[in-house]
């Protein structure tokens, strides 16, 4: 997981306005199996927000003073960076801000690309990496902004800390009266909600709201959410929210014919978006999650693991994965230059797994097979991952993976009553 440190948070919120269209498919009734983007032979026209902006020139914008968050995930289907779409069209944004990796892309995990002049453009980029609402709103100010246009792809996990840059950027344009412009994207691993709803005594850069593991929205739908659920909270109002929804897309479908941008140095495929919403918890144990090698969250081990945990894990058949023994030498991060054993999720039905689940049950079988190896970090990160200290305290005291899912059952569906109201995709 590349966490960026989020940008803080708070703000009211107004009515946001959906830019859906009466014949859009995604609004229909009918979910025919036969037309899910995921079967190559039959793929579906997707048009994200912005292939529809970009198809009308970003007259949408015209006469804006616009500021730009995003990353190299704002490109069109042709692979054209939004920002440099915008500018060949003749709006030159006034600004453009960067997460973590920066506005181009150009930095590794936990690093960003400072404050520049992007050569290509000659739009002023602004470093958000790190930024709270203050800061930032600071800089949507220096920049004369009156429109804050948010562009990057998620991956569905609650840790996958863009969608609090999201939440941060609209606290910003809160306390700057900027409007706030959210053009969709699809989600990568669905909408199926699961996995346990933070503590909002455990908020950290990795989670800041009340909001489940994997939580089966879109960045448009979140942006709704966090408007009418958790901006009034925190003290502030936007003017304006505009989310412009994707057309094409439903619920169920995972590949969307999208080209795939990595999001993140170590979130290379679409198969590592899919099993991160679980695997990503090991970043909370002294196992290696892959980092340093070509399978980031699909590779997991340690020194001293072997085959058995491989074959524990198989023996649960667990629904749409396989795992396989797998050993490796990570370039960097833990164990860097180490041999390490372990095991590789392959996927055999993207559709019936459970990321979070597997993950679980991935953790109970290594600590029972593994007790001499088997550890959390010392500083507690499991705890910010998963939303509290339940599920260490349950493992920890033998708890099995059955028991461990159940736990959070009741939050879980609480949370999808919680978003209801806002989803917007069949």
């Amino acid at each position: 997981m590349d966490r960026r440190h989020f940008l803080t948070a708070g703000a009211l919120a107004v009515p946001a306005f959906s830019a859906l269209d009466a014949d859009n498919p995604d609004h229909s009734d009918h979910s025919d199996q036969s037309d899910r983007l995921d079967r190559p032979d039959r793929p579906r026209a997707v048009k994200t927000g912005a292939e529809q902006l970009a198809e009308d020139g970003w007259r949408r914008f015209a006469g804006r003073k616009v500021g730009v968050v995003t990353n190299p995930t704002g490109v069109l289907r042709d692979h054209t960076h939004i920002v440099d779409s915008m500018v060949a069209a003749g709006l030159k944004p006034h600004a453009a801000f960067g997460p973590e990796h920066g506005f181009r892309g150009t930095a590794q995990a936990g690093g960003s690309e400072g404050d520049y002049l992007d050569p290509r453009t000659g739009v002023p980029v602004y470093d958000a990496y790190g930024a709270n609402a203050t800061k930032l709103a600071g800089m949507v100010a220096k920049a004369g902004v009156d429109t804050l246009v948010f562009d990057i792809a998620d991956v569905g996990a609650r840790f996958y800390t863009y969608i609090w840059t999201m939440y941060t950027a609209m606290q910003a344009a809160a306390a700057t009266g900027a409007r706030f412009v959210v053009l969709d994207r699809p989600n990568p691993v669905g909408g199926t909600a699961r996995g346990p709803q933070l503590d909002p005594a455990y908020a950290t850069g990795v989670g800041r709201k009340p909001v489940v593991q994997q939580h089966g929205m879109t960045i448009g739908e979140l942006a709704r959410l966090f408007d009418a659920e958790f901006l009034p909270v925190d003290g502030g109002g936007l003017s304006s929210l505009e989310v412009v929804d994707v057309k094409g897309w439903k619920r169920d479908d995972l590949h969307s014919g999208i080209p795939w941008i990595a999001p993140s140095p170590n979130m290379p495929t679409h198969d590592t978006a899919l099993v991160y919403p679980g695997t990503c918890l090991f970043e909370g144990l002294v196992f290696s999650e892959g980092r340093g090698t070509t399978r980031p969250f699909e590779t997991i081990g340690a020194p001293g693991l072997d085959w058995r945990w491989a074959e524990d894990l198989n023996a649960l058949a667990l629904p749409g994965v396989r795992f396989r023994e797998t050993y490796f030498t990570p370039t960097f991060n833990k164990f860097a230059n180490k041999l390490c054993g372990g095991a590789a999720l392959h996927l055999t039905d993207p559709h019936r797994f459970d990321a979070v689940r597997t993950a679980v049950a991935m953790i109970v079988t290594a600590k029972a097979r593994y007790p001499e190896v088997f550890a959390w970090r010392p500083d507690n990160w499991i705890d910010k991952l998963s939303g509290s200290d339940r599920l260490r305290r349950m493992v920890d005291a033998g708890a099995g993976t059955d028991e461990v899912v159940g736990a959070w059952a009741d939050e879980l569906a609480a949370f999808e009553r919680t978003r209801r109201p806002y989803l917007r995709y069949r």
